[in-house]
């Protein structure tokens, strides 16, 4: 391409000197031609490439092409016709001798004149996008990869942003309740893509069948739901442009944190941040213009979400539940019982009827028991035998001082010594560990190695009163006397019994 500098030698040349474009042509050693287009044309027009028109030997071909595109709209997006496979198809099944370049210009253009075009949309205050993104950090010392609820208000671009675990029924309401909350009030439409999380089914007009849980958290905000076409990432594009730049901006470096807890407050003063930002064709800040969404939301309710998901199950004989591949206990009152278990993002309660029966933090790990001791204990009492294998009792790592308890217990009583273990071990269904750990060292030191004896310091020293094991505290008492027994006190003890022999057969005879 020619520079400007040279258009404007030629153009003087032949406008102004009035000179032939044949001669300013052989004067600067360019094509005649040339001089005449640079005449045409005060700078550079660039390469403009026209339309190549269809070869001759392709011509016969274009519909078959076109039909083969077509179909590819309708098949997975990895399993569509390359231009390379489409000349292979042309030449095996239809006699085609011609060569891949123009197979591949025409293909290049087809798919050109396809392409989707779209129209700038103007957005009303109060409305919100959602989606998820995932990414990696260092969370409680370990590089994972965790995934993270986005909302987007396309009217002033704010955000909400909050990572968990893994992407699932209870993120996703948990996402909702807490974005609700930073925003102080319910959008009055959502757009979603449509994750299985909200979608259970969709149908042959379009609509959808919302997911139990998805219509219980709209009907209780009461906001309307809108979804985005299958595979039309665009519909949503301020969120899914949104969740790029979270990634871009809140995790790049690999954010490093104790636990989600911390990762999370990182993220939502980063949200806070960003209000201060003014965008490329905005006259104001983001934070002005949340102004308008803020002011259109909906009031929040009185009563806040129960971000769970729940699901109904039995107790096994183990005294088990199991949720998301993970094994929970209960006590063993409960065996056989049919329960509701309900999931959050950090526990899971299970339920019979109103009451919650037992509480666990919960575990993303797979295939897991997560036990609470103390569940077991009452079982245990009747089959004191298992203490020994009793896996409840494996990982609880208890104070030394429990060991030496059992081992002399043991060795004084035998089995009931085990027994009476266990029920110093039931102590601690209803005091704290400390507790019972300081119960027992007193009565390790006084000499009262009984589950009587510790239970009655526990409640002397919650009661704030002198415990009754220690002597010293009854001076009025008489002190007894043990000595040792020597062998002519054996031999007075058998005259004696001889002598009650002899009269008790007098008295008979």
């Amino acid at each position: 391409m020619y520079l400007v500098e040279l258009y404007i030698k030629i153009r003087r040349a032949v406008m102004v000197e009035g000179r032939s474009e044949r001669e300013v042509a052989r004067h600067f050693g360019i094509h005649r031609k040339t001089v005449k287009k640079m005449c045409q044309f005060a700078v550079p027009p660039g390469y403009r490439r026209k339309s190549a028109p269809v070869s001759p030997k392709l011509a016969a071909f274009t519909g078959i092409i076109d039909a083969i595109l077509d179909a590819d709209k309708q098949v997975h997006v990895k399993q569509r016709h390359t231009a390379k496979r489409i000349l292979e198809r042309l030449r095996d099944e239809h006699g085609f001798t011609g060569s891949y370049t123009i197979v591949r210009n025409y293909v290049y253009q087809a798919a050109t004149r396809q392409k989707e075009m779209f129209i700038p949309l103007a957005h009303l205050p109060g409305h919100a996008q959602v989606d998820f993104g995932e990414a990696d950090g260092y969370i409680g010392g370990k590089l994972v990869r965790f995934h993270y609820f986005c909302l987007d208000l396309p009217h002033s671009d704010g955000c909400f942003v909050k990572a968990y675990p893994t992407e699932d029924t209870e993120s996703f309401l948990d996402g909702h309740v807490a974005a609700f909350v930073f925003l102080g009030g319910v959008p009055l439409s959502i757009l979603y893509d449509n994750t299985k999380i909200a979608v259970a089914k969709i149908l042959g007009d379009g609509k959808r069948e919302r997911t139990k849980a998805f219509s219980e958290l709209q009907s209780h905000y009461l906001f309307e739901d809108k979804f985005a076409r299958p595979a039309k990432g665009n519909d949503k594009g301020n969120v899914e442009g949104m969740v790029g730049y979270s990634r871009r901006h809140f995790m790049v470096p690999l954010p490093i944190a104790a636990d989600f807890d911390a990762l999370n407050a990182k993220l939502l003063d980063g949200c806070i941040k960003r209000q201060q930002a003014r965008l490329r064709g905005q006259t104001e800040t983001i934070a002005e213009r949340m102004k308008r969404d803020t002011a259109a939301l909906m009031v929040l309710p009185a009563t806040a979400f129960d971000a769970c998901h729940k699901l109904s199950t039995r107790v096994s004989s183990l005294s088990l539940v199991r949720y998301r591949t993970n094994d929970y206990s209960v006590p063993t009152e409960y065996g056989h019982r049919e329960v509701l278990v309900k999931g959050y993002v950090d526990h899971v309660d299970i339920c019979l009827g109103a009451d919650i029966i037992a509480r666990h933090k919960r575990s993303y790990g797979r295939e897991e028991f997560i036990y609470n001791p103390l569940h077991y204990l009452a079982l245990l009492e009747q089959k004191p035998r298992a203490l020994g294998q009793a896996a409840p009792l494996q990982d609880r790592m208890l104070p030394e001082v429990f060991d030496r308890l059992r081992r002399m217990m043991e060795e004084r009583m035998e089995r009931r010594g085990r027994k009476e273990y266990i029920q110093v071990l039931r102590l601690l269904e209803n005091f704290s560990q400390a507790q019972v750990e300081h119960a027992i060292k007193q009565a390790l030191h006084l000499g009262a190695i009984s589950f009587d004896a510790i239970k009655h310091l526990i409640l002397c020293a919650l009661e704030r009163r002198p415990a009754k094991l220690d002597l010293t505290l009854y001076p009025y008492l008489p002190r007894a006397s043990v000595k040792p027994t020597e062998p002519r006190s054996y031999l007075s003890l058998l005259q004696m019994t001889q002598a009650n022999q002899q009269a008790a057969k007098v008295h008979y005879d």
